[in-house]
């Protein structure tokens, strides 16, 4: 077509100004506006419009080079051979294509081999190393001009000064991509939070703003990696023929390479590669956006040659967008089984990563502040593999006129319960727990389980049934319950209907310790409810007790004397302690101890327990420990009375040896827990 609308002139001309400000804030100031997802849907729409009108193509257009301007504070290296960018291809039906392209200009209808890889989301760069020692890097710029970055690539420890082994090149650019790991960076968030600073978005900002850094100590200081993909320029020696083979000779140069690296044949190949990293997507250590796509002969390479700005030979196969942008329609507030609150934002349904999304987590109260997500909000969100998905941050210039910040509210959305928060605590928690439909099934397993009531039989699989036909609201009614009502259960024939009930009767006869525990107050175990029944000697004197009073029990801090004092002074929690009474759960008298130090086994023990154990988890464990007065740590020092070593058992076995630590495994454990406390 000869004429170009102006329609479509000024649509170009607008994409070019608006990409061009989307890159600037993306890779110069590191504040991005818009999702990569937005960002790709321009620039795929101004390369539709540059095919349909070919004179609309400008040589300053995006679809023309590869990246930004250098920033002026660096100094400029023009890259000896050009740093090109790469085609992207979005569904199976693009890899199709470019598999069968690459056999239409080679002229073969075998299967080609190729090279795949993680496309890394980070900072591509070029080292040159002279002599087998590094002389210089740049980053990618514009393609063909990049910032000189070699001080701060220096301080990157993986980076190698010097190349290890012989029979590399006297000259070697190496081109690879600076990246910061998950860990990392999560770290670094969590360190300018701490400190009252700003927060990078997401581990590529956070690793551009790193590398691109005046000064290099503070480029030291994060935790930057690199991987390397490709050999620039070389000279004064051959490398192999094959990219896999090129990637293994810089491997032997100390050069890092990515593990997840693979030789694959034919596009069955790609596509079974790409499917299979896409499912590991979420638990690699690193942020990975697709995967790259590369004929894995170099002479193959260069008979097919380049198109424009990229190859022939390789394409970027994307992942779903994991970021992308709606709109906040309310703030409701969710109760977890264990009463913790949880702030979601219901949103204007949006695709991303792979599924429809209406909802996202907003943590505690403390994020949604920190955040400050209203509704009305026009919000980034981020679904990362099976991660549930989470507002990522606002969009501020967006948001609406009157829009109002939510707060907590200071009942339980659920039952009405009093919601609590306290100050050293991010989650806020209904008060409700032997009431609270939310926790109901939580709690009665709890309740039942074989070191609090005792009840056997009643697993979690009839507990929901229980829950879910109506039958049963709390603990107390249990024991309202008829063999006939069990029988007519899922699985419950009238022998176990009637076991259970058996089981219901024996577990009436308790002791008072383990009643506590079974009521399931918050960080009240075994060990704290022995103190308190201990201390008080009856429910009487305990649930009358005063904030004060209850703090003065030894090993009780000032939180948990909190929460036994708030649960009960719920009515709906002693309206449920009532009814278990009057229906016949009982203990014997305590002769209460008042302020009396009661001396239980491992009293003044600590205990460090590392490694897997069959007959018990290592939270269970440590529980025991607790409930029998010992001290369970994290850590081995010299003042460590006992190592418990499982299986897969690591440094802290370690540790013990080299202190002289007393080690004990699981046989010998469970011979030093094999007799509770005397007493309540």
């Amino acid at each position: 077509m000869d004429t170009v609308p102006d329609k479509a002139a000024q649509r170009a001309a607008y994409l070019r100004q608006e990409i061009e400000r989307h890159n600037y804030l993306y890779y110069v100031v590191n504040a991005p506006e818009i999702t990569d997802a937005e960002w790709d849907r321009l620039l795929q729409e101004l390369r539709a419009l540059e095919a349909e009108f070919p004179t609309l193509v400008t040589e300053d257009s995006p679809t023309q080079r590869v990246g930004t301007a250098p920033a002026a504070e660096f100094g400029e290296v023009r890259h000896r051979l050009p740093m090109l960018s790469l085609d992207n291809a979005f569904s199976t039906e693009d890899v199709q294509t470019f598999d069968r392209r690459v056999r239409e200009r080679l002229g073969v209808e075998e299967e080609v081999g190729y090279a795949c890889e993680p496309k890394l989301d980070g900072l591509a760069i070029s080292i040159t190393y002279e002599n087998g020692a590094l002389v210089q890097a740049a980053t990618r710029g514009d393609g063909t001009t990049g910032e000189d970055v070699t001080h701060n690539i220096r301080t990157i420890a993986s980076v190698p000064l010097k190349l290890r082994g012989t029979g590399w090149p006297s000259l070697l650019e190496a081109r690879g991509e600076v990246f910061m790991p998950a860990a990392g960076f999560e770290r670094l968030n969590r360190d300018a939070t701490t400190r009252g600073e700003k927060t990078f978005v997401n581990p590529r900002n956070a690793a551009a703003g790193s590398l691109r850094q005046l000064d290099p100590r503070i480029t030291a200081t994060r935790p930057l990696e690199v991987f390397f993909y490709a050999v620039g320029v070389s000279d004064g020696g051959a490398l192999p023929g094959l990219h896999s083979e090129v990637l293994s000779r810089l491997r032997d140069w100390g050069l890092r390479t990515c593990p997840e690296a693979r030789v694959v044949l034919g596009v069955g190949g790609l596509l079974q590669y790409f499917s299979d990293l896409g499912e590991r997507r979420s638990r690699l250590p690193y942020q990975i956006d697709g995967v790259v796509y590369k004929v894995d002969s170099l002479e193959l390479q260069q008979r097919l040659g380049f198109v424009s700005r990229a190859p022939r030979w390789a394409i970027a196969h994307k992942f779903p967008a994991e970021e992308e942008s709606t709109i906040v329609r309310g703030i409701e507030w969710q109760v977890g089984r264990t009463g913790a609150l949880t702030p979601v934002a219901r949103l204007e349904p949006v695709f991303v990563g792979g599924v429809t999304v209406s909802n996202a987590t907003l943590h505690n109260i403390d994020e949604l502040r920190r955040k400050d997500v209203r509704a009305g909000d026009t919000v980034i969100i981020r679904r990362a593999g099976d991660v549930i998905p989470e507002v990522v941050r606002v969009v501020a210039e967006r948001r609406p006129e009157g829009a109002i910040a939510a707060e907590l509210p200071a009942q339980c959305p659920v039952c009405g319960s009093a919601v609590v928060k306290h100050e050293d605590d991010a989650i806020a928690r209904c008060t409700g727990g032997l009431y609270c439909p939310a926790q109901r099934k939580e709690s009665l397993r709890h309740f039942a389980s074989r070191r609090a009531m005792d009840i056997e039989g009643l697993g979690a699989k009839l507990i929901d049934q229980l829950v879910d036909s109506g039958l049963v609201a709390n603990a107390a009614d249990l024991f309202r319950l008829t063999a006939a009502q069990f029988s007519g259960l899922d699985r419950m024939g009238d022998k176990s209907a009637e076991n259970l009930v058996g089981a219901l009767a024996r577990s009436k006869q308790t002791t008072l310790p383990r009643f506590l525990f079974a009521l399931g107050i918050r960080d009240v175990g075994e060990a704290t409810s022995l103190a308190l029944a201990a201390h008080f000697g009856s429910l009487d004197a305990l649930r009358t007790a005063d904030l004060d009073t209850i703090q003065q029990v030894p090993d009780v801090g000032p939180i948990i004397a909190q929460h036994v004092f708030e649960f009960f002074s719920q009515p709906h929690n002693r309206e449920v302690i009532d009814a278990l009474i009057d229906h016949g759960v009982t203990w014997p008298a305590i002769e209460p101890s008042g302020n009396r130090e009661v001396e239980l086994p491992l009293a003044g023990k600590t205990i460090v327990v590392t490694g897997t154990l069959s007959s018990m988890s290592r939270d269970e464990a440590q529980d025991r420990i607790r409930a029998l007065g010992g001290k369970a740590s994290a850590s081995v020092s010299r003042k460590t009375d006992y190592v418990v070593a499982g299986t897969e058992a690591g440094s802290k076995l370690a540790k013990a040896n080299e202190l002289g630590v007393p080690v004990l495994d699981e046989a010998d454990f469970l011979k030093l827990i094999a007799h509770p406390p005397a007493g309540p």
